[in-house]
């Protein structure tokens, strides 16, 4: 049997679930996934692999309105994979209404060349009825080619869409190591631990101004201890107490929190120092933003 390979791009609108289904996908978690939209904000590459397929899936940030330059850099990202991958995955949430962010990607994928794939998302909210309404309207759209309803977090029909992906990738050869399943590196996941333990202990005006920079990640010698020390970056002096909180406790809990997983990620101890730094309006500051990793690539 032809071994086959190919790219895939997850888009939609902030919060549809597209973390939730390229760790459902691979089996361990990649992407940090939070109830907060806009949680990615790179380009994640996670790799699919099979006895007959190696699948790389790009997990995008939410295509949205930018209100700053984070957001505007958050945008382009996603927009610029639509072209370089061999089939566009567009996850849409029926539990929510049609509204103008859809129709804005819609608008926008026809004029791309890529075959476009409905992902229906969070089926398990949707009686068969309404399930047909949104069936009908994405099927009768010329360039989308096929419509699948899954649930992402419940993993209920992954498997038929995986097959269905697998009909679209051509034969080609394996980019990565079988035993490979992300191109992060461990910087970097430990780096977006850590601020999806931020966006779960915080307030809805806080998370989009957080960003995690690891300042140093070390072994030691002859010890099974990785020593972590990262300053949490933040817009505000009262979000720098909110992320504090009240004799430290809500810091104690981040890190708390943010070690465990980042133990079983490592296979080590860790022994982690936290800091909290204000930086205003980093989010517009294109020097920062660099700094800070999100520079495009063209």
């Amino acid at each position: 049997m032809e071994f086959k390979s190919g790219f895939v791009t997850i888009i939609g609108r902030p919060n549809v679930g597209k973390s939730t289904l390229m760790n459902s996908i691979i089996g361990e978690k990649i992407a940090i996934m939070s109830d907060k939209p806009q949680t990615t904000r790179n380009r994640i590459q996670s790799i699919y692999n099979d006895d007959n397929n190696q699948i790389i899936f790009l997990d995008t940030p939410g295509i949205h309105k930018p209100k700053n330059k984070l957001g505007e850099y958050m945008v382009k990202v996603a927009k610029e994979t639509l072209n370089e991958v061999d089939l566009v995955l567009f996850m849409v949430d029926e539990s929510k209404k049609i509204g103008p962010g859809d129709k804005f990607i819609l608008e926008y994928l026809e004029g791309i060349k890529t075959p476009v794939v409905v992902v229906v998302n969070k089926i398990d909210l949707l009686n068969p009825v309404d399930y047909k309404s949104v069936f009908e309207f994405y099927s009768s759209i010329d360039y989308v080619k096929e419509v699948v309803g899954i649930s992402a977090l419940n993993n209920r029909n992954v498997g038929d869409l995986m097959e269905i992906i697998k009909g679209y990738m051509e034969e080609g050869p394996m980019y990565y190591p079988d035993d490979m399943i992300t191109d992060q590196p461990e910087r970097a996941i430990v780096s977006e631990i850590i601020r999806e333990k931020v966006l779960l202990y915080l307030r809805d005006e806080v998370p989009h101004g957080v960003n995690v920079q690891i300042e140093s990640m070390k072994g030691r010698e002859n010890k099974d201890l990785v020593d972590i020390e990262a300053t949490i970056i933040c817009e505000k002096n009262s979000h720098k107490g909110i992320i504090i909180g009240k004799q430290g406790r809500k810091l104690k809990g981040i890190g708390k929190s943010a070690r465990q997983e980042i133990e079983r990620l490592l296979g080590s101890k860790v022994y982690m120092e936290l800091w909290v730094k204000v930086r205003p309006g980093w989010r517009d500051n294109e020097g920062m933003l660099k700094n800070y990793g999100y520079a495009s690539k063209k």
